[in-house]
């Protein structure tokens, strides 16, 4: 059944991705959710379903090519449309560099930035073909990382590994930010210290520490991201593209 308007979050069944999930979702796009993690990936359709959404579940590895594009493609088939992706799927790495093998740098890259250059190029096309003149065809959005900027802190759950992958992401953004126009506005975001699921343990310690080198006073949350996720994808009439938005209480200013 064609949808009004369609959004695939990569990385969907927990955390930021599960909560851009549910803040889409109130803006009534149908979701296409992606992770590996089926009984989380489950969980989130349930709850996005429970909400009036619709909902689709994609089991995927996002490093995988071929998998992306038939994935899209079932996304096209079902729904008709894609006006949003936010790609956010990702992998830790907390090995350091005299630790680390090449296998687990090449996985690394292959989740953190070559899967995000495998589901832009999916969905590029039915973006492009959207468009018409004056009029935006899709918007993207891409996870990256305060670490991209300035390495990883000692709190943080990855190493260099990761900040490399998230530093690719933004070079990602800005050359399909230009590749795309006008068709297509490309954003990125940066959090900064987000308690998930998978960051918990690794802030237990620091979480005061946090907070008082937060300007705005706290660990930020995945709903922190949610809401700057759906401005990217809602804002009218949007004039903003190529851009790289901290979201991290201020802990980056310069």
């Amino acid at each position: 059944m064609a949808q009004d308007r369609v959004a695939i979050v990569t990385g969907g069944a927990r955390g930021i991705g599960r909560a851009s999930c549910l803040a889409l979702a109130r803006h009534g796009f149908a979701l296409a959710v992606v992770d590996l993690r089926e009984e989380a990936l489950a969980a989130t359709v349930a709850a996005l379903r429970e909400a009036g959404a619709t909902a689709m579940p994609i089991i995927a590895d996002t490093a995988d090519h071929a998998l992306a594009k038939a994935s899209v493609d079932r996304v096209l088939s079902d729904w008709g449309r894609v006006d949003v992706l936010f790609n956010n799927a990702a992998m830790p790495q907390t090995k350091r560099i005299l630790e680390i093998t090449e296998a687990e740098w090449d996985r690394e890259m292959a989740v953190n930035l070559k899967g995000y250059f495998n589901w832009a190029q999916a969905a590029a096309p039915a973006m492009l073909a959207q468009a018409a003149p004056g009029s935006l065809g899709g918007r993207m959005i891409m996870t990256s990382s305060v670490s991209a900027n300035a390495g990883p802190s000692d709190q943080a759950v990855s190493r260099f590994a990761y900040a490399t992958a998230k530093a690719g992401v933004l070079g990602l953004v800005r050359g399909l930010a230009r590749e795309l126009a006008p068709a297509v506005a490309v954003n990125a975001i940066c959090p900064g210290s987000i308690l998930t699921e998978r960051t918990e343990e690794a802030f237990a310690p620091h979480m005061n520490r946090i907070a008082a080198t937060t300007p705005l006073g706290r660990v930020g949350t995945p709903e922190d991201i949610a809401v700057v996720v759906a401005f990217l994808a809602t804002v009218e009439p949007c004039f903003i593209t190529g851009e790289v938005i901290d979201v991290d209480g201020g802990a980056n200013i310069n």
